[in-house]
């Protein structure tokens, strides 16, 4: 059976490159009838956290990347924390193996100068404190060439006079990464290893180890790596990185996912659900070039997804994000409680198609949640439109006809604006934009005709006074 991992540190926030690697082994997974399963490699005990370890469960969660095996799973193969492992002595008996072959020996460095080697022996030294002298165990690399085939990279050679003899059990008897990897992905009967290529120079050295142990190599894949416009790896100096960021910002998962697919995956059309056309998938249709990471075009992406989505589904995802952040974005939260639900949706289908994510909405639903007297105006739209001349009587004609009327339908909102722009003599937009900035405060809005509909007449006409008292001040 095809068996697939994904084996994050849980030292911070899920990166996006760590997620597109786990879309791949999940998808590969998937269409393969295998196993994909989630370890956890948490052997970095002073930056690894069950907080950390939580937000990545949560994030490849609402990824929609569910594992077969793992920590909050069980499984055949467990326990899927490396600490668990090493509590279990997995790695000690395999260290065993390599000292009774003589593939690896005891390496004894003063604690006050532990770069410096004082005694190697295939014996455990005895009569060295712990307080004065470290005790590691270090991997003798045997002499010759070490090379595997990439799926991607195709043949990669490494001479092994390049790469010292390196630590496989630290002094504390906890396992370093290279080692540690390669006994769990033998006992858990890992089969292919799809992962980003920062690890190809860690693979020769993990190859050497699976041979003197005896075990089956797995089949390699490396990706590139996801880069910054400035062709470096993607990093927060480009903006935002983790999965909770994109969360945060209002993005949709399946809008997310799908961009990150682009990222590598050679594919007809940009706009899909990837976790859903499965049978499009192969590990052929993998780029070897590298990807940088757009998010204008990511944001496109998330938009086709939002617009696409029936209402009640895009409202139910709106609810959900605003109670998760409501502390992230309190005034926006309050100022939602202020209206009954079917204000609330009434004001979200018509701004639907306006927005790319959840973020977007803020700024074109404030003017229309908060009262006259909280609007703010936008000094760009008091100059341009404001101080006009015509602009005293532009908005005392349009508080008389919007007084006259109920406003009660579309067309009767419409035909208010059509008689102000033929009895006043100025431009559609002249007179459109100058009332959108009295009505919003903003160049920006949701539909003209849609915010007097939901603001009311009297809130309308009290917006336009507000405008001219602010005029005459």
């Amino acid at each position: 059976m095809i068996r697939l991992r994904f084996a994050p540190s849980p030292t911070g926030y899920l990166h996006v490159g760590g997620v597109r690697t786990a879309l791949f082994n999940w998808l590969f997974a998937r269409k393969s009838g295998g196993k994909f399963i989630l370890r956890i490699e948490d052997t970095d005990q002073e930056r690894s956290t069950k907080a950390s370890e939580q937000e990545i469960f949560d994030s490849l969660r609402w990824c929609g990347l569910l594992w077969d095996e793992g920590p909050d799973v069980g499984g055949d193969y467990g326990p899927y924390r490396q600490m668990e492992r090493h509590e279990k002595g997995f790695y000690r008996d395999a260290v065993q193996v390599l000292l009774e072959k003589k593939r690896a020996y005891y390496s004894v460095a003063k604690a006050s100068d532990p770069k410096t080697e004082v005694l190697r022996s295939d014996r455990f030294p005895e009569g060295y404190s712990e307080e004065e002298y470290l005790i590691a165990v270090k991997f003798a690399v045997p002499q010759g060439t070490t090379l595997f085939h990439d799926l991607l990279k195709g043949e990669l050679r490494f001479e092994n006079q390049t790469i010292d003899d390196f630590v496989i059990l630290k002094s504390s008897g906890v396992p370093v990464y290279n080692f540690a990897v390669v006994v769990d992905d033998a006992m858990m009967r890992i089969t292919h290893v799809i992962r980003g290529e920062d690890h190809i120079s860690n693979t020769p050295r993990q190859i050497m180890l699976y041979q003197a142990l005896g075990l089956e190599l797995p089949v390699f894949m490396h990706l590139p790596l996801i880069l910054g416009a400035d062709k470096t790896p993607l990093s927060k100096r480009h903006g935002g990185t983790s999965v909770e960021f994109f969360r945060k910002e209002g993005y949709l998962s399946e809008g997310l996912m799908n961009y990150l697919a682009l990222l590598g995956w050679n594919v007809k059309q940009e706009v899909f659900h990837p976790l859903r056309e499965l049978e499009d998938f192969s590990l052929e249709n993998i780029s070897n070039k590298s990807v940088v990471f757009d998010y204008k075009k990511l944001e496109w992406i998330n938009g086709k997804h939002v617009h696409g989505l029936p209402f009640a589904t895009y409202y139910e995802l709106f609810k959900e994000w605003i109670d998760r952040y409501r502390d992230t974005y309190p005034e926006f939260a309050e100022l939602l409680s202020r209206f009954p639900q079917e204000r609330i949706e009434r004001i979200l289908k018509v701004s639907q198609e306006k927005a790319n994510t959840f973020v977007q909405l803020l700024p074109l639903l404030r003017p229309l949640l908060v009262s006259a007297d909280e609007l703010l105006f936008e000094e760009k739209w008091v100059d341009k439109y404001l101080k006009k001349p015509e602009a005293p009587a532009l908005l005392e004609r349009s508080e008389k006809k919007f007084s006259e009327n109920s406003l009660d339908s579309y067309d009767e909102i419409k035909s208010v604006f059509d008689r102000l722009i033929e009895e006043s003599g100025l431009s559609t937009n002249q007179i459109y934009q100058t009332l959108r900035g009295a009505l919003t405060g903003s160049l920006v809005s949701l539909g003209l005709i849609e915010t007097v509909d939901f603001l009311g007449r009297e809130e309308v006409v009290r917006r336009i006074r507000n405008a001219l008292g602010r005029l005459r001040a």
